[in-house]
């Protein structure tokens, strides 16, 4: 490919057609989750979330494959705000410190009754568990991304992919943990500060 690069961090400008798209899908999206936790994921149809929404169910197909893209949507965003927290930490910090501190702040900003409608939502989907695996994986690899962008001496590679995966592991047992709790549950955030807690004791 010919032609020079543009600076670092620097984006093309985003034309009228583009923005349209964007907020269309944004809206889609804001539609879709209100009426899964107002109304439930079987009960709410493509149907209902294109007239909310304002689009015809065949527009609906040109911004989201599924029902469970729209789930997929939000889960993207929240880790894409994550890594770019983590994308600002300093380099004098341990890794495991500043994924541990930036995942529990995140994790914090949620009580736990919007914690407990997102995971019922999300365990209502059998589609959804069934991708549940592969998503974290390719969480798995992202994270190690944005850590070796923070750390990036190449000698530490294979440190920062071995925090990548006790970190998501971490977040995967945090949240099995934090549903199979009786009575009234812990903050997730507190649940996951004790799962790495618990592996830093160990290690």
């Amino acid at each position: 490919m010919s032609g020079t690069l543009p600076p670092a961090g620097a984006m093309p400008a985003e034309g009228l057609r583009e923005r349209k798209r964007r907020e269309t899908r944004q809206r889609i999206a804001e539609t879709g989750w209100r009426l899964f936790l107002a109304n439930g994921y079987e009960s709410t149809t493509l149907d209902v979330i294109a007239a909310e929404a304002g689009i015809s169910r065949r527009a609906f197909f040109s911004y989201f494959k599924s029902k469970d893209d729209i789930i997929l949507f939000w889960q993207d965003a929240s880790w894409a705000s994550l890594y770019a927290d983590i994308l600002k930490v300093s380099p004098d910090i341990p890794p495991l410190d500043a994924v541990c501190n930036v995942m529990v702040e995140h994790i914090a900003r949620y009580p736990t009754e919007q914690m407990t409608a997102i995971d019922n939502l999300m365990r209502s989907s059998e589609s959804l568990l069934a991708r549940k695996h592969t998503y974290y994986m390719e969480q798995e690899q992202a994270l190690f991304k944005t850590l070796c962008e923070v750390w990036r001496q190449p000698e530490r590679r294979t440190a920062l992919r071995m925090v990548a995966i006790v970190a998501i592991g971490a977040a995967r047992l945090t949240t099995q943990t934090w549903h199979s709790q009786p009575g009234l549950r812990k903050p997730m955030a507190k649940v996951l500060l004790d799962a790495f807690e618990s592996l830093k004791n160990e290690l």
